[in-house]
């Protein structure tokens, strides 16, 4: 069995494992690690009649991940009491959104950047805030930073001077040259408050959101982690208007795929339709399992071509050469 595969049917049934070999638990760590769902993982495997060996690691797994969690919840809090004289909607993002909410795909995963969404007309005064506060810019090269600021989704990358900790700012969640244009607007303004006064966005939007970064902006790179998040949000409910939603922002060929791709791979329960796998998504799952035993990627021609969909999908063809050739000259090579 590929080694990706083999994750995936663990995640789906646990017990899977009890009669791996050696061998086989190596490989499957090994994937698990490289594709930060090691601490996903060793929730998935708690409790279960586990090698002492195996035992000790997933218990390890567990307590860091849940200081990563501490962390992110902690990094949130610190932008919120920057940000909170401002008045403005402050919305969580990704994995510290699911943990400060308690959504199940919180259980084990890794915790990155902080990242939040705002107005886009708020975006200058957030900027400021978080520079007094003590966050400092991470891309100090001007082409970079102008690149940011007239064509992503997001402020250049900030990172905190004191913790050393990242924070991305978004006024949307897909570059503003992408083909698709959601409404940003709409996200906030559905946005659901917590009870320390910071937002996450709607059940059926943050699936929208989570679809838009596995499958309209990005390589795929780290798609086993994003399409778990999206199968335990699809599991937990919230569904309901789900596919009208994603029309409405833009997205509804792209939220398909996703519950193709996850009742594929991770058994997620899906209506009819969406259990039937067409060609291209097909290379979609070799793209997402591209993992030998050891961890490492393979199939490279195949992440190539996804590579430079990637940005195909971001921005038009002649934008793309020139954007492409001026990071080429800068000496950027995509890894791998």
């Amino acid at each position: 069995m590929n080694p990706g595969w083999r994750l995936a049917t663990i995640l789906r049934d646990p017990s899977a494992s009890l009669a791996f070999s050696p061998e086989e638990w190596t490989e499957l760590l090994a994937v698990a690690r490289a594709e930060q769902m090691a601490g996903t993982l060793a929730h998935r495997l708690h409790g279960l009649a586990l090698p002492d060996r195996i035992k000790r690691l997933v218990e390890d797994a567990i307590a860091s991940t849940e200081q990563v969690r501490l962390a992110a919840l902690w990094e949130a809090e610190m932008a919120r009491r920057a940000l909170a004289p401002l008045g403005v909607p402050v919305v969580l993002l990704k994995g510290t959104a699911f943990a400060a909410a308690g959504l199940s795909p919180s259980a084990g995963r890794n915790i990155g950047d902080l990242d939040i969404l705002v107005p886009l007309e708020s975006l200058g005064e957030v900027e400021a805030a978080l520079i007094a506060a003590g966050w400092e810019w991470v891309k100090p090269d001007p082409y970079d930073d102008a690149y940011y600021r007239r064509w992503m989704h997001e402020l250049p990358p900030l990172i905190h001077r004191e913790r050393d900790r990242m924070i991305d700012v978004h006024h949307t969640i897909l570059p503003l040259t992408a083909r698709i244009t959601p409404d940003a607007a709409g996200l906030i303004a559905a946005s659901e408050p917590l009870e320390n006064g910071l937002c996450i966005l709607s059940r059926p939007d943050i699936l929208v959101h989570a679809v838009a970064h596995l499958l309209a902006d990005g390589d795929l790179a780290g798609g086993m982690r994003n399409l778990w998040d999206f199968h335990c949000l699809v599991r937990d409910g919230g569904t309901e208007g789900l596919l009208e939603r994603a029309r409405h922002h833009g997205l509804a060929r792209e939220m398909a795929r996703a519950l193709r791709l996850s009742h594929a791979l991770y058994g997620t329960e899906v209506p009819l339709e969406y259990q039937r796998l067409g060609l291209a998504d097909r290379l979609y799952l070799r793209r997402l399992t591209a993992r030998d035993g050891w961890g490492r990627q393979t199939r490279r021609p195949l992440r190539m071509a996804f590579y430079v969909r990637s940005h195909w999908l971001r921005m038009p063809p002649a934008m793309l050469a020139r954007h492409l050739w001026t990071k080429y000259r800068k000496g950027y090579r995509p890894v791998g």
